[in-house]
């Protein structure tokens, strides 16, 4: 069986020094788990990695292995080489095409949360925010010089929140690069 090349999105950790997890030692965990060419990109949670393991078992089985290994929880959100490519295909026309212009993010869902659900605890202040719903996904974009009139701070108060991880659309970018080579 050939190997699917994945990405895993570790929700919550080294922030503000709380739930630290060096990049090595995660590393270290999912290759005794069984995950080959196993790699990280930047300290935020962004993990790299092949199995033949069935997807649908993918992202259960890292969340555990994590968590015996760093002794907490972590929300993961884990999507396959070709589910990463259609969040960058699909992305609305010219979606972080003018990043000196308007931050642009992608807002990484964990099933069963749908774009459709975590749509409606996103607020939008007219003529700095815009949303659009994706599969798993929802892009989120503001205007630079108004960022701090962003509504997007609002959704961390909802329930929904603790399933979403967020990764601005450069660091998608050079995810899919990364997966791609």
């Amino acid at each position: 069986m050939s190997q699917t090349q994945y990405v895993a999105l570790l929700r919550g950790i080294n922030v503000g020094g709380r739930r630290k997890v060096p990049m090595s030692a995660l590393r270290e965990a999912l290759e005794r788990a069984g995950y080959a060419r196993v790699r990280t990109y930047i300290q935020s949670g962004n993990v790299l990695f092949a199995s033949d393991r069935p997807a649908a078992e993918i992202e259960d089985h890292v969340e555990a292995t994590l968590e015996q290994a760093f002794g907490f929880p972590i929300v993961v959100v884990v999507r396959s080489q070709r589910q990463f490519r259609n969040v960058v295909a699909k992305a609305p026309e010219g979606f972080g095409g003018q990043p000196d212009q308007h931050h642009s993010d992608a807002v990484f869902l964990k099933a069963p949360l749908t774009a459709k659900q975590a749509m409606r605890v996103v607020e939008l202040r007219d003529g700095v925010d815009q949303a659009w719903p994706g599969t798993g996904v929802v892009y989120f974009q503001r205007v630079s010089a108004q960022r701090t009139k962003s509504r997007m701070s609002k959704i961390i108060a909802t329930p929904e929140y603790w399933q979403m991880t967020i990764r601005s659309w450069a660091t998608t970018l050079k995810l899919l690069a990364l997966l791609d080579a």
